[in-house]
C-alpha cells in the first residue's frame, strides 16, 4: 500500500475560511466529508487526517503556518512519512484558470503562488504534482484582493460541483496514474455539460 501526502493549501482562521486562496483547504474538506474522516490531528504544523482509497494511504494535510510559510508544514510531513517528491500532491488556488476549470501539473514554477513558492524554498524542488483549482484573475487588476476576497454567493453555489470533479481527478490518478488523469481532465471545465 503506498502513501501519498495530499496537502491543501490554505490560511487558517474564520477570516480566511470562504476566501479564493482556501481553495486548497476546501477541496480537503470536501474529500474528507466524502470519506467520513476529519482533519483535526494537529502534527506537522498543521492538522492531518487519514483515509484510504484504492489501497493507498492518503495523508490529508492543512498546513496552519500561513500560506506563505506553506512548505514547513509539507517539509515536516514528507520527513516523518520517508516519502519521495512523486508522493506529494499539492491542492492550491490557480488565478490563471478560470473557475470551474482543475488542472493537474507536474513541476514548473510558482507562478507567484506564496504557498507553491515557500514549498520550492524547502524542498528545493518543484517536481511534485499539483491539483490546480481555477479561481480566474481579477477584472479590475487587483490580484490579493481578489485571492483574499470571499467567494461570491453565484460561485459558491457552484463550488461543489468543481471540487467533486477535483476529487474525480484526484481518484482517477490514484488508480490509473498521473499521465491518464491529465490527458482525460486538463481539458474539462466542470461547470459546462
Amino acid at each position: 500500500m503506498s502513501t501519498f501526502i495530499i496537502a491543501g493549501l490554505g490560511n487558517p482562521g474564520p477570516t480566511y475560511q470562504w476566501t479564493r486562496h482556501n481553495a486548497g483547504f476546501l477541496f480537503l474538506d470536501r474529500l474528507a466529508d466524502g470519506e467520513n474522516t476529519a482533519i483535526t490531528r494537529k502534527s506537522f504544523s498543521g492538522l492531518a487526517g487519514e483515509c484510504n482509497h484504492a489501497g493507498h494511504k492518503l495523508i490529508l494535510l492543512k498546513p496552519q503556518t500561513f500560506m506563505n510559510l506553506s512548505g514547513k508544514s509539507v517539509m515536516q510531513a514528507l520527513q516523518f512519512y520517508k516519502l519521495p517528491l512523486s508522493q506529494l500532491i499539492v491542492v492550491h488556488d490557480e488565478l490563471d484558470l478560470p473557475f470551474g476549470a482543475v488542472r493537474f501539473k507536474q513541476g514548473g514554477g510558482h507562478g507567484g503562488h506564496n504557498g507553491l513558492r515557500s514549498i520550492m524554498e524547502q524542498l528545493g524542488r518543484n517536481d511534485f504534482i499539483r491539483l490546480r483549482i481555477g479561481i480566474g484573475k481579477s477584472p479590475y487588476g487587483d490580484t490579493t484582493g481578489h485571492v483574499l476576497g470571499t467567494i461570491p454567493p453565484d460561485q459558491m453555489e457552484q463550488l461543489p460541483r468543481v471540487l467533486d470533479g477535483g476529487i474525480g481527478m484526484l481518484k482517477m490518478m490514484l488508480n490509473e496514474g498521473i499521465p491518464k488523469a491529465m490527458s482525460l481532465n486538463n481539458n474539462k471545465n466542470f461547470l459546462e455539460g
